[in-house]
């Protein structure tokens, strides 16, 4: 699913519905936010090759942190959001993070990073509110345009397994500077084993920093 697609065929659709809240984000509304928060990244120095980390819950904002990184050739690391402080510091060290998205329903653990990310973590995100230490992700995102990056190019999820030889390592695909839009394997498969296509409804229960969830967006 490329949303810039659906967002010039059928911006008004749906492209994603909260099961709990019933809020829904159009096509139209996913393309513009993963432009501007891509913009953003752009304006801090963040480009092709380059680690960006999500730590949050399921929520609205979620999929179009993963869409702007995926357009922006940049790798994205989704984080458990059970883990503690020093389970989510060790991970956003390991994959040398440069932006930081996180939410107000995590604050707790959030506000712990603070002092443990130092500079190390340079530009720092809370969706739903205010955070000392960071900046509102809605107001942040806001000041920049809702246009396509000048050279868009394919990211990457970088996920972490589950450590059961120590600490949780992280598997990094190579990047090649492929132009954004080419469907992934794993849409293709969908379509051919299970008859996917763009009126298919899926459901995900699955926490969205889990593999399965994230890969079939």
């Amino acid at each position: 699913m490329w949303p810039a697609t659906y967002a010039a065929e059928t911006p008004d659709k749906p492209a994603y519905v909260m099961a709990g809240s019933g809020e829904a984000v159009s096509y139209r509304e996913l393309d513009d936010r993963s432009n501007r928060l891509a913009q953003l990244m752009a304006a801090a120095g963040i480009g092709f090759g380059d680690h960006i980390a999500i730590f949050m819950e399921n929520n609205a904002r979620y999929l179009e942190v993963c869409w702007a990184a995926q357009r922006s050739g940049v790798y994205y690391t989704a984080i458990n959001s059970h883990f503690n402080a020093a389970e989510v510091a060790y991970v956003l060290e390991d994959c040398d993070a440069r932006l930081l998205v996180t939410s107000t329903a995590l604050a707790d653990v959030a506000a712990e990073l603070v002092d443990t990310m130092a500079d190390a973590v340079e530009t720092r995100l809370v969706v739903g509110g205010s955070l000392e230490g960071y900046e509102p992700y809605e107001e942040a995102v806001a000041r920049f345009p809702a246009e396509p990056l000048a050279e868009e190019l394919e990211g990457h999820a970088m996920l972490y397994s589950s450590g059961t030889t120590g600490r949780p390592k992280g598997i990094r695909y190579t990047l090649e500077r492929t132009p954004i839009g080419n469907p992934p394997i794993q849409a293709l498969v969908l379509q051919h084993v299970y008859g996917m296509g763009q009126d298919s409804v899926y459901l995900s229960p699955a926490p969205l920093y889990h593999s399965a969830p994230s890969s079939s967006r």
